[in-house]
């Protein structure tokens, strides 16, 4: 593999052209017109213009994309996270030309990306599953009678959505039929499908994945689990490893819960296991995502790894670099979401990056992707950093992590270090004690 194409923006385009340059291989940048001074297009070996700034008419042109793939007589297609990286044609007509898809197979990425196929894949496989419905609901009626038999609070989800998208919090009947029609039409509008389900809400969950790796000889292994459970808008803010609520007996079974659900589908590359587990360490499948994970970096600085050569390894062929029993943990690590956002209402905050400086920490590994002088416009997803810290114990990161965000000067956009501040001094964060609802039950949202 001699040249790969890079078919995202931003820090993550950036973090798989570093793995490349390590490995001795080409890439190719591919940049909308509002991305033209970004880090990422001047460290590739070459960049070329996809199109218009908004994502329908380039980072999603499957055609322009592939265009230029056959154009550079590339090897290979990374297609990162978000935008194309889960789309089941995007992998298949890149196949099809002939260009290794760096991900898992095109079907895979299908089924997975259909909630209730996933869930009932898992259901045969003996993964336990949150109660609710197996099936699409076909009328409201429906969904009320499940939700009775199941007990309020639910959550009405659209099968295809992910990213917190198409989510709704039922705590009744009344509110069940009040966001049903809504649900299914803004499943629709974001999905191109308008089929719903409920599941059981468990509260004061917590949000824990597991990352799994899979080659083309039938072996999969796990690289532990990350803890996720601090969101916003069931978004994920700050993620570590491990996680400081499970116990070692429930985090293997864990492990070898996500191994089974990997095996079940066949899985190839790198995928993530999510479970919701609640108060008494009952964990259940909630999805799986079938490519490189935002927070890979916290796994790893756990393992010593580097998760994105692994994925071209065995996109190539290769079997995967080690057995399971040549992966292991040791210390901890965090990650945070740094975004181009108002630390309050969490509104984007695009603009000028006027300032922006920072003192490294011991142990602390920044993948950026925007630079003092750039701009954060309004089309994309406004994350300028993530800001991960390694030590050996869970208080050395917390404290790194607060002497590094105290020391932060970023200006000329709105940003959320001052909500990652109230995170660090909590009780309950420093504790290691808290579930998704965190933010509400902090007053920080």
């Amino acid at each position: 593999m001699q040249k790969i194409l890079i078919a995202n923006r931003g820090e993550i385009a950036l973090r798989i052209i570093n793995t490349c340059q390590m490995m001795g291989i080409e890439t190719i940048a591919i940049y909308s017109e509002a991305d033209k001074e970004m880090p990422f297009v001047k460290a590739a070996t070459k960049a070329v213009c996809v199109g218009e700034p908004h994502v329908s008419k380039s980072y999603l042109r499957i055609d322009k994309i592939l265009e230029i793939a056959k154009d550079e007589k590339v090897d290979a297609i990374h297609p990162g996270y978000g935008f194309l990286s889960e789309n089941a044609a995007f992998a298949e007509q890149t196949r099809n030309a002939g260009i290794i898809f760096i991900g898992p197979e095109p079907k895979t990425i299908e089924l997975m990306g259909d909630k209730i196929a996933s869930r009932q894949t898992m259901e045969k496989a003996g993964v336990p599953v949150v109660p609710g419905s197996s099936n699409g609901l076909k009328t409201i009626e429906e969904g009320c009678r499940l939700a009775e038999t199941i007990g309020y609070p639910i959550m009405l989800k659209a099968s295809g959505g992910g990213g917190g998208i198409g989510m709704i919090l039922c705590e009744n009947e009344q509110a069940l039929v009040k966001s049903y029609e809504s649900t299914k039409k803004r499943a629709l509008t974001y999905f191109g499908s308008d089929e719903v389900f409920i599941e059981k809400y468990i509260p004061d969950s917590r949000h824990i994945e597991v990352q799994v790796f899979g080659d083309h000889f039938g072996n999969i292994v796990h690289l532990y689990e990350r803890d996720c459970s601090i969101q916003r808008r069931h978004q994920k803010v700050v993620e570590e490893s491990p996680s400081p609520f499970l116990s070692d007996k429930t985090r293997q079974k864990m492990f070898e819960t996500a191994i089974k659900a990997a095996h079940a589908v066949q899985y190839t590359n790198a995928g993530t296991i999510e479970f919701i587990v609640d108060q008494q360490e009952n964990f259940y499948f909630l999805e799986m995502n079938t490519r490189l994970q935002v927070e890979h970096p916290v796994t790893e600085m756990i393992t010593g790894l580097d998760l994105v050569k692994w994925q071209i390894l065995v996109a190539r062929g290769e079997k995967l670099p080690l057995q399971q029993s040549e992966i292991s943990s040791k210390g901890n690590a965090i990650e945070f979401r740094l975004y181009a956002e108002d630390p309050v209402r969490f509104l984007p905050s695009p603009g000028k990056i006027t300032t922006l400086k920072w003192n490294m920490e011991e142990g602390a590994r920044i993948d950026y992707g925007y630079v003092e002088g750039g701009t954060v416009t309004p089309f994309y997803d406004p994350l300028i950093a993530k800001c991960i810290f390694y030590g050996s114990s869970r208080q050395t990161v917390i404290t790194s992590a607060k002497r590094f965000f105290k020391d932060v000067n970023i200006e000329g956009i709105k940003t959320n270090v001052p909500l990652f501040l109230n995170i660090l001094e909590t009780d309950s964060f420093q504790t290691g004690d808290y579930s998704t609802n965190f933010l509400n039950k902090n007053d920080l949202k």
